[in-house]
């Protein structure tokens, strides 16, 4: 029985020599992304405006403004009301100024009968609450978080290559979660902290994959010490170019399962999670490793490097040369 085999034997595709139409492409989209979020925003969950989300499900998705009346009618302030998926509509409103919990209760059951009594088909899905000052603490952290995971694994790639591996990794990395963010400005699809999560994973997974790749690059370092930079890079991003694939293709086979039949409330997560592998695995090939033939690295590594990549690196099955 023969093996399936996405990518066949002896692939030799010129990825560096198309190296400046990839950085075109990724600079405009993220100039694209940073202007979707800067002039749309991110459409923001409870958990980082603070509020009360109540999810309503319908037979027919009755018209927003008469949705917005009925629910203002009771006092509660005014209701923002978004569609979130199929028949499916989330409405939000300000947490009460009273501190009993009591409050936010009985402001939620009101709301459910109103929005049951005009419009009958109505069912109850899900209702979450965050105070202002949580919310507060959730959009720092979470930040937080995903400025110390760029820092710390550039630091990381520095330490264990050379300074250029270490700069093409942010570089790589930063241009995945400024994709995550323009697509969400552009699908106003809610950024919660499942989407922040879905990041953080995002980051994970490029690293990954990038690491894989680098380690490649640094052991044809050593082994072709005379051959040209575009070359050895081709060779190694060929050579690792089926683990790329396949995984990315499995991972993508997962989320679009949890995408059909997950339910809306991991369709946001899984939404990020598909963008980011498809972008990391871009950024992988096309972006990063030809950006070492820019920021100057050259053939051969130190001595004492040398044992240690031939002993840690990850290994790849190897392949035949044409």
């Amino acid at each position: 029985m023969r093996l399936l085999k996405i990518v066949p034997d002896n692939t030799n595709i010129g990825f560096v020599r198309i190296r400046f139409i990839a950085f075109a492409i990724t600079a405009l989209l993220t100039v694209a992304a940073i202007g979707l979020v800067a002039a749309r925003g991110l459409n923001f969950g409870v958990d980082f405006v603070g509020g009360v989300s109540i999810e309503e499900k319908f037979t027919t998705v009755p018209p927003t403004d008469e949705l917005r009346a009925t629910i203002s009618a009771l006092g509660f302030g005014e209701a923002t009301i978004q569609g979130t998926g199929k028949n499916t509509v989330t409405i939000r409103l300000p947490v009460p100024h009273s501190s009993d919990p009591a409050a936010t209760n009985t402001m939620v059951e009101q709301v459910k009968s109103a929005v049951k009594a005009k419009f009958p088909t109505a069912t109850f899905s899900a209702v979450s609450t965050v105070s202002g000052k949580v919310s507060g603490e959730l959009i720092r952290n979470g930040v937080l978080a995903v400025v110390l995971a760029i820092v710390g694994i550039a630091i990381f790639s520095w330490l264990r290559y050379e300074w250029q591996f270490g700069v093409s990794t942010a570089v790589a990395i930063l241009h995945d979660v400024l994709m995550t963010l323009g697509f969400f400005a552009l699908t106003r699809l809610v950024f919660d902290l499942n989407i922040v999560a879905a990041v953080l994973t995002i980051i994970g997974y490029s690293i990954n994959d990038k690491m894989v790749i680098d380690d490649r690059i640094r052991e044809n370092m050593r082994k072709y010490r005379k051959m040209g930079m575009s070359e050895l890079i081709d060779l190694s991003v060929n050579e690792t170019l089926p683990r790329t694939v396949m995984t990315s293709l499995t991972i993508l086979l997962a989320l679009g399962s949890l995408l059909i039949w997950g339910g809306e409330v991991l369709r946001g997560f899984t939404s990020a999670m598909m963008l980011g592998i498809v972008v990391g695995t871009y950024s992988s090939i096309y972006v990063s490793s030809s950006l070492l033939i820019t920021l100057g690295l050259k053939p051969g590594v130190k001595p004492e490097k040398a044992d240690s990549i031939a002993n840690n690196a990850e290994r790849v099955a190897p392949r035949e040369r044409p």
